[in-house]
């Protein structure tokens, strides 16, 4: 007889009586309220055409790469999973031989936040109640399939049904925002909005920088291979996405640096950087810095100008291996969290900007040594700055609970901005957020326990946490 799964109610919840019994209360009034989803990355072409997803291989497994690295770190091809080779080589075809491995190999997630997020999918949206593995994997994927062919699996009517009242999705500069028009001309009601990610134009050591440049130059009618109208192309962008819904930029340097350079300083560092050559092999890395950490006070100005909120990610060594990023490109799981400096690094922009409160930075880190000693002391201070959640690997019961042991008592509750998924995982969404509500509940019935706050207090903050914050800081 297949094992019984099994969702305890008071799962992630203290073992201590009197702390899981606060817990329990706190996370019943957050429960159920709406979901906003304020930075990620799905696909907006789901909302738009409103298709049926392909099968379950391709929904829950090609677009996580925290699926796909656990199964490469054991010995897994990303061919035997399917995922598309930058040669045109073959690579396995079968969605059911992918999702049979991923079955067999499932207790890999023991412990891993993914399996709380899976299984959290498999038991809330398609109502299976056996576990996976690989007696069972057949019997997934024909639920799971069948579901998928039916019009309540459509992407819009589970966006419904979970009940999200917006969703930001996250967009190059020079995307067409095609799918987003089509969203807003169809009539539908669910909040789908974009975010500008400039990397691609804005980083010299990205491997598109110099064919982007060109493709801003054609969809801006502005030269931007000269600095001054390079300048105005960003502005144009900014306001067509901010048109189309965005209220957000996302920056995802390799660093923090910022560098206030003279408009005669950036054209010539600007013009030694476009005329280097067509790879980036050919663009020094100190230049390249220093352009970025340019970008960076000029991105915080335009922002005071047109009232986009910044999002900054630092810190992932992007593509660490160079033989799967050779075969297969960007975002295959070899991304690697860096140690960073905060506090000398984002002095030039905050001399120039900190004190002004119509700026709001949202600064993220993959390195927690951080917290406590440059970020939750900087956001307690500048009235431009607030943290964003933990983030990515730390995207984790006990990397929330670190996040807040860390910074709550410098920067409090009220300098950071609630709960953001990060996500291409669509059906991981639901989850996400009741795992980061379940830990907030977590942490504020410590405090209760400990006399250090009432329960009264303790419920007003955990909504603002789940709702409230999110949605005054990305300005929805």
């Amino acid at each position: 007889m297949p094992a019984k799964l099994h969702l305890h109610p008071d799962r992630l919840f203290s073992s201590h009586g009197v702390e899981r019994d606060i817990a329990r209360r706190l996370y019943q009034q957050v429960a159920d309220l709406p979901i906003v989803s304020p930075h990620g990355h799905t696909d907006p072409a789901w909302f738009a055409l409103n298709q049926p997803f392909e099968n379950p291989t391709e929904l829950l497994i090609k677009p996580d790469h925290y699926v796909f690295r656990m199964l490469y770190s054991q010995g897994i091809s990303l061919e035997q999973l399917g995922l598309r080779r930058r040669d045109g080589e073959p690579v396995e075809q079968d969605p059911e031989k992918i999702w049979q491995i991923f079955a067999e190999h499932f207790p890999l997630f023991h412990g891993t936040p993914s399996s709380l997020w899976l299984n959290h999918t498999f038991v809330n949206t398609f109502g299976i109640d056996l576990k996976l593995n690989k007696q069972t994997a057949s019997h997934y994927y024909q639920v799971i399939n069948d579901a998928l062919h039916t019009a309540d699996f459509l992407p819009r009517r589970l966006f419904e049904r979970y009940n999200i009242e917006v969703i930001a999705t996250t967009e190059c500069a020079t995307d067409d925002l095609a799918y987003h028009q089509q969203i807003k001309a169809s009539g539908w009601q669910g909040k789908v909005i974009t975010a500008f990610r400039p990397d691609g134009v804005i980083d010299p050591e990205h491997e598109q920088f110099q064919s982007r440049l060109t493709k801003l130059s054609q969809i801006t009618d502005l030269d931007c291979r000269n600095y001054d109208q390079y300048i105005a192309a960003l502005r144009q962008r900014r306001a067509f996405f901010k048109a189309m819904g965005a209220t957000s930029t996302d920056h995802g340097h390799p660093t923090a640096q910022t560098a206030d350079l003279t408009d005669a300083q950036a054209r010539s560092l600007f013009d030694r950087i476009v005329k280097s050559g067509v790879s980036k092999s050919d663009v020094s890395a100190a230049d390249a810095e220093l352009f970025r950490a340019h970008m960076l006070v000029k991105m915080a100005e335009m922002s005071l100008d047109d009232g986009l909120v910044m999002q900054l990610h630092p810190g992932s060594f992007r593509n660490h291996n160079d033989q799967l990023f050779r075969l297969f490109g960007r975002d295959k799981g070899a991304d690697i969290p860096l140690s960073i400096e905060y506090v000398k690094a984002l002095k030039p922009l905050l001399d120039k900007f900190g004190n002004n409160k119509d700026l709001s930075l949202i600064l993220f880190t993959l390195d927690e040594t951080t917290y406590s000693r440059e970020l939750a002391p900087l956001a307690g201070h500048y009235p431009c700055l607030k943290l964003g959640p933990a983030w990515w690997f730390h995207d984790s019961p006990e990397g929330m609970i670190r996040f807040r042991r860390q910074t709550t008592e410098t920067a409090g509750f009220y300098n950071t901005v609630g709960f953001n998924d990060d996500t291409r995982a669509f059906l991981s969404i639901p989850a996400r957020h009741d795992v980061a509500r379940r830990m907030d509940a977590v942490y504020l019935a410590e405090l209760v326990a400990r006399h250090m706050l009432d329960e009264e207090d303790a419920a007003v903050i955990a909504k603002d946490l789940a709702y409230g914050l999110a949605k005054k800081a990305y300005q929805l």
